[in-house]
This record gives structure tokens, sequence and C-alpha cells, in this order.
């Protein structure tokens, strides 16, 4: 086989770019906060990078695109990182391959922001050392099987379409988030008092990141560098604008004011719809999903205050919603040629996949959390929650004084 040059630039710069979006949560993530917790907020994504980025090497790639064992958990001692594939090659199609390795390290950086993802639903209330074991062990016992069942062989693969991580990432950080939120409960105050944003000029710098980034992370996901990888950027600028857009028409209806959360807020449920679609979607398509997307988070989000349970980033109201919208949605909006089963198959098979991501990522999480609680505690102090992580778990605070709102 022949090695193509022209996926594997394109491969390597999206790898790039998909790591360019953990910064960009940190700061989407760090402006949404106190001022009292803006470093604690961006170091769980930081940290995931580090953490994430060391068990990928050593075991992650292995369990998600090893061999099938079982169609459960893949398995191949070569790809651990002491052996890594650095002269092997992989195929895609047409006599060419690329650099097996820029695979390999372009998935790592899929599984390194899903758990940052999550910490935002439980944002200002966690110990960092237990955020530290959660993330571990969620990627491993979590993460690294979904990807597997549905990416690398597993027993979903070839059914449920999920080009990008809509199911694989969106669904399992957004229901993980959830679950998590619920369990530790609401933040000292919450909704009591007041827990405005410290810095929306990060949270729409981090956005503008993340944005950027999803390039790498949809059309790198065609592992092509031919009409399909342009298709796939076509329709992620698309569903973003048209997220965007929907969510500031509704913002203007119903409190006659767009605001800047308000659209930012918009263009990640439109990227979060299109992601397991890309591949599947024409470009009107792609806009139904925005717009979808858009008018159910936003109402996602009015049925949180309503409950009052403390999703304190909106993990769950953003990308679990929008993931589930968009993986179940895309049956509907998909171009003839992009199943082969017929629509009512491909329906099911979209719904069994959602179904299997929300019901084995709640259990799941529930479990490591409840361990984790078990032997160091999970939450905060109340003492250290008031002082803020920051403080509490740094020593450090992000603007050179202290705001203990």
């Amino acid at each position: 086989m022949t090695i193509d040059t022209g996926t594997t630039a394109w491969m390597l710069t999206s790898t790039a770019l998909v790591l360019l979006m953990t910064p960009g949560l940190a700061m989407f993530y760090g402006g949404l906060v106190r001022t009292k917790n803006v470093l604690g907020t961006m170091m769980h994504s930081f940290s995931a990078m580090a953490v994430i980025g060391v068990l990928w090497a050593v075991i992650g790639y292995a369990m998600a695109f090893g061999t099938s064992r079982a169609g459960i958990i893949g398995w191949d001692s070569s790809f651990l990182f002491l052996n890594a594939p650095f002269d092997g090659m992989l195929s895609i199609g047409d006599n060419k391959c690329i650099p097996e390795i820029v695979f390999v390290m372009f998935q790592g950086k899929f599984a390194i922001i899903t758990p940052a993802l999550i910490s935002g639903a439980f944002a200002e209330r966690v110990k960092f050392k237990s955020y530290l074991l959660f993330i571990a062990a969620w990627t491993l016992l979590v993460y690294f099987p979904l990807a597997h069942w549905i990416w690398g062989g597993g027993f979903l693969t070839g059914e449920a379409i999920d080009f990008a991580g809509g199911t694989v990432i969106h669904i399992s950080a957004g229901i993980a988030g959830l679950v998590a939120a619920l369990f530790l409960g609401n933040r000292i105050g919450y909704p009591r008092n007041s827990m405005r944003p410290n810095n929306l000029v990060f949270t729409i710098v981090g956005a503008g990141l993340l944005w950027v980034g999803w390039f790498g992370f949809n059309a790198g996901s065609s592992l092509s560098s031919d009409a399909c990888t342009g298709q796939a950027l076509a329709v992620t600028q698309i569903a973003a604008a048209t997220g965007a857009l929907s969510w500031m028409i509704i913002e203007a209806i119903d409190n006659n004011k767009i605001s800047s959360l308000g659209i930012v807020s918009g263009i990640l449920a439109g990227l979060v719809a299109i992601t397991p679609a890309a591949g599947s979607v024409a470009p009107w398509g792609a806009m139904v999903l925005g717009a979808g997307a858009s008018v159910i988070c936003y109402f996602a989000l009015k049925m949180k205050e309503k409950l009052g349970y403390d999703d304190s980033l909106d993990v769950f109201g953003i990308h679990g919603v929008a993931g589930i919208f968009g993986a179940i949605g895309l049956t509907f909006v998909m171009k003839p040629d992009a199943t082969e089963v017929g629509f009512l198959k491909q329906l099911q098979y979209q719904i069994e996949g959602v179904g299997i991501a929300i019901l084995y990522s709640a259990a799941v999480t529930l479990l490591i959390i409840f361990v984790i609680n078990k032997i160091c505690g999970f939450r905060l102090s109340p003492a250290a929650e008031k002082a803020g992580m920051d403080h509490a778990q740094h020593g450090e605070h992000g603007y050179g004084f202290v705001n203990l709102d």
C-alpha cells in the first residue's frame, strides 16, 4: 500500500485542531464559573490532557481499537505504548494508507476531551484528587468500551451511525454529567444566590476555539482528504451557524434580548447535533439538525430551572440533549445513500445505540462515583466550597485577588 500524504497531512492537522478544543473548553468553562473557581475549573480540562493522554497511550487504544474480544472490548498487546505501531499502516481504501500512529494520536484527543466535558456538570464543588480518580476510571470503564462498541469492531460497529462521536462522546458525557450532578447535589446557595459567570469574554473566546477545533473533530473523522472531508467540514459550519442563529431568534422572541451566552450555547448545540451526522447529511439536513438542536436545548435549560437540579454548566442540557437529538434525528434527514438497511432499520439501530450509551454510562458512572465517594469523598467540604477551589485545592487565585461571592 502507498501512504496517502495528503490524508496524512490533514490527519496531523486535525489531531492538532482536536487537541486545541480542550484548552478552548477550559476557557469556555472557566469563564462561566465564579471568580474563586476559575483556575480549578480550567485545571479540570488541562489535567485531562495529562491523565487521559497517558492512559490512552498505555492501554486505551488497545481497548478501543484492538482485536475485538466477543464484540465487547478490544485487545492487542502490540498496541501498548512500549510497542506502539510506529511503523504500522492503517488502510483507508483504494490501496492507500496512513501511518497508524497518526490515527492513534487523533483518536487520543477524542478520549481526552470527553471526560473534560463531564467536569462542567459538577463545577465548583469537587475535590481535585477525586476528580482525577474519576476521569481515569470513567475513561477506562465507559469511554474505551463505548468507543470499541461503535467504532472499533464491537457489537454496534456497522449498525449505529456515529460519524465523529455524538453517541460515544456527547451522549455518554452528558448522561455522566447528569448522574454526577444529581449524586452530588446542588452547590451551596443554588439556586437562591447569584452564580454569575466571572468572565464571559473567556467563554466567547473558548466557544470560538471549540468551533474552529470542531472542523478537525468532524472533518478529520472522514479519514480522507477528499469530497467526503469537504462535506463533513461544510455541514459542521452550517449546523453551527444555524444553531447560533436559531438561539438568537428564540432569545429575541422570549426575552427581547440576545445574549452572548445564548449565541455560544446555540453554536455548541448545532456542533453537537451534527457530530454523529457529519458524513450522512446534506447541507439542508445540517440546517434542520442545527435549528432543531437549538430549540430543544433552549427548552431543556428552561426545564432544568424548573426542576432545580444543578448541572452547573449545562453539560446534559447541551451535550446530552443535542447528542441524543442528533444521533436519532439524523435518520430523518440523511442522504439516500447513507445507509444500506433502509429508514426503519437504521432508526432502530440509532435508538439502540443511544439507549445502550445512556444506560451504560449512567450505571457505570454512578458506580464509579459511589466507590470514589466511599474511599476518599467526592465533594468539597462546605468550608472549602465557600473558599473556592482555586484557594482550597490549588493555593492560587486566578485574578490576583480573592472574591468569595
